[in-house]
């Protein structure tokens, strides 16, 4: 690759960086919408008469309603592709949601000869409050963070099959995005094999939320900016 070409796809990460940022308008916006999730996270847990013992959970939650909103709202659909390329591209992106909400439990098959249950849990903020459906057949466990935030990455994949230059490495990364579902699993056995003395579980339990968040961040910029995949 030649200078001028490495100073056009400078440019171009650049104009694309500041494209990505926030007007003041839009800023002032997210300012009142900060203040107003405040005064629900203090009126939620107002209601249910408690406040959370690990307040972090909450932010947490939080980001991931926050970063997928914006993404479904704010990150433009490309225009001029046709009917054939829209199908495959809302077929892939499709899978992939399907992927994540499988392997974070939110879909998973039901148990055998239980009857139906369905409820409200009340989660830490953001994470809940979850819907939860039980019966023979199907559960489902509908936690809003992980809604909103799969549903924005796969909007992003929609968009990254659109223009024909994936990111396979963002698509990868993302399918770890359920790593808060996974390390509790993989910290029960390690317990099991050490002792089972229950630290370790609680320990990944623990970590597991921040990770996940981490992950799902990373994914979103990778998904958005796709460096080193554009053409």
């Amino acid at each position: 690759m030649t200078a001028s070409e490495e100073g056009v796809g400078e440019a171009a990460a650049t104009d694309r960086l500041r494209a990505a940022l926030p007007s003041a308008r839009t800023a002032g916006l997210l300012a009142l919408i900060a203040n107003l999730q405040l005064v629900a996270v203090v009126a939620y847990y107002a209601s249910l008469g408690s406040f959370p013992s690990t307040p972090r959970y909450v932010f947490y939650g939080l980001v991931w309603v926050n970063v997928g909103a914006y993404v479904l709202y704010a990150v433009p659909v490309p225009a001029g592709y046709g009917f054939p390329t829209r199908r495959r591209a809302l077929a892939i992106a499709t899978a992939y949601f399907g992927l994540l909400a499988f392997f974070a439990g939110l879909v998973a098959t039901g148990v055998p000869e239980r009857a139906v249950d369905a409820r409200i849990a009340w989660l830490p903020l953001g994470w809940g409050p979850a819907v939860v459906y039980a019966s023979e057949y199907l559960t489902l466990v509908l936690v809003p963070a992980y809604l909103i935030g799969y549903a924005a990455l796969a909007k992003l994949v929609y968009i990254t099959v659109l223009e024909a230059s994936g990111s396979v490495v963002a698509g990868i990364v993302g399918l770890f995005s359920c790593v808060s579902c996974t390390f509790p699993i993989i910290a029960m056995v390690a317990s099991g094999v050490f002792g089972g003395s229950g630290i370790l579980a609680a320990t990944a339990l623990d970590v597991s939320y921040g990770l996940s968040t981490a992950v799902f961040l990373i994914t979103v910029g990778l998904l958005y900016w796709r460096p080193g995949f554009r053409s």
